[in-house]
């Protein structure tokens, strides 16, 4: 059996952030800092493991703030030299983080300058957003600065910490209203060398079309004439919430039409329990005399205990379709909870849609 994600941040870890500022301040008391944050840790989860250890850190540095930032600065090991495969080490400085969430805005400048150095190792788009929230002018430029900053970590920074509806983080009510004090940052990096850094770009825009698609229309227009093929590829990511709800504009913007096709679906087994899984498949026609595009989605109407379904849309297939051509795609979806979602027995309606064009495919009765 896996262990655990919550032991990610065990006793053993405690020890290290110990040793890490007892390194940087030798004054450090590693033995109540350690007491503190290992009694009661067992029971906890990831998240509260971070806050629970992160204030007993918080007890245990000086309590000025600028003092104790810049002591946590020095306790910082050396930076990531790459965007992947960094494993689950890096989760050490989620306490950190955790603790520069709360403790910055009590000095900005200090702050920008540990979320600087803490994005470098882990990341900082958490911890940097009470700056953006309290400091939106200061911090703001100092992103501007940082889009050119030698770092592919500093670069995802600017625009994943200013993302408007980042997940499991606070909302930053301002730039969901003007999205025009984030859109420089992303016009800087939207041809950046980073993949990782671009595919942020396309998150946070896509963020914004769920507030403004009109911007995001506008901005992906501009942004396709004479685009690279990596910029092209950012902008269909960028648009994918506008592309599932069979918006007709952005599906121009990629090439695909529906007027023309006809679509057809079906959904196998129509009877399962919670953990196993469905198959939809779909069947589009182009009727029309020219090629189009054609962005396939399952659409699971899930049901709830208030009776009103929450419908979520799934991707299946993306495909160029000649005229007069039809093609039959798949695609396998495990019926599981989640987080952010839990099931609940019954009888789920499914669609499928094709660059807007929708059809029943049928439904599955689900039990627990």
């Amino acid at each position: 059996m896996a262990e655990p994600f919550k032991n990610l941040l065990d006793a053993n870890r405690v020890r290290l952030i110990a040793r890490d500022f007892e390194r940087a301040w030798p004054e450090f008391p590693s033995r109540r800092f350690i007491r503190a944050a290992t009694t009661g840790l067992e029971a906890l989860e990831l998240k509260a493991r971070a806050q629970h250890i992160a204030e007993a850190l918080a007890a245990a540095l000086p309590p000025d703030a600028t003092t104790a930032m810049r002591l946590a600065i020095r306790a910082l090991g050396p930076p990531l030299s790459r965007t992947q495969g960094n494993g689950n080490d890096v989760f050490h400085y989620m306490p950190l983080g955790t603790w520069l969430h709360d403790v910055g805005p009590k000095d900005v400048e200090t702050a920008l300058v540990a979320n600087y150095e803490l994005t470098k190792r882990f990341t900082a788009e958490f911890s940097i957003r009470p700056l953006i929230l309290q400091a939106p002018e200061r911090t703001l430029k100092a992103l501007r600065v940082w889009t050119k900053d030698p770092d592919p970590h500093v670069r995802r920074l600017v625009s994943e910490g200013s993302r408007p509806r980042l997940p499991w983080a606070e909302r930053l009510p301002a730039v969901q209203r003007a999205p025009s004090l984030t859109l420089p940052l992303l016009e800087a990096l939207k041809d950046d060398p980073s993949e990782y850094v671009r595919r942020s770009v396309a998150n946070h825009l896509n963020d914004v079309a769920k507030d403004h698609p009109a911007v995001v229309l506008a901005t992906a227009r501009r942004w396709l004439k004479g685009a690279s093929p990596a910029r092209r590829k950012l902008v269909e990511h960028a648009l994918r919430t506008l592309l599932k709800a069979g918006d007709r504009q952005a599906l121009a913007l990629v090439g695909a039409s529906g007027d023309e096709l006809e679509v057809e679906g079906t959904v196998t087994p129509r009877a399962l329990r919670v953990g196993e899984a469905i198959t939809v498949r779909a069947t589009v026609k182009n009727r029309g005399d020219a090629q189009t595009h054609v962005v396939v989605e399952a659409v699971v109407h899930f049901k709830r205990p208030s009776g009103k379904p929450s419908t979520k849309k799934f991707r299946v297939a993306r495909f160029d379709l000649a005229p007069g051509a039809s093609r039959e795609v798949s695609r396998r979806f495990l019926m599981a909870h989640r987080s952010i979602r839990a099931l609940h027995a019954g009888r789920h309606p499914v669609d499928v849609q094709a660059n807007g064009q929708v059809a029943r495919a049928g439904g599955f009765v689900l039990s627990t």
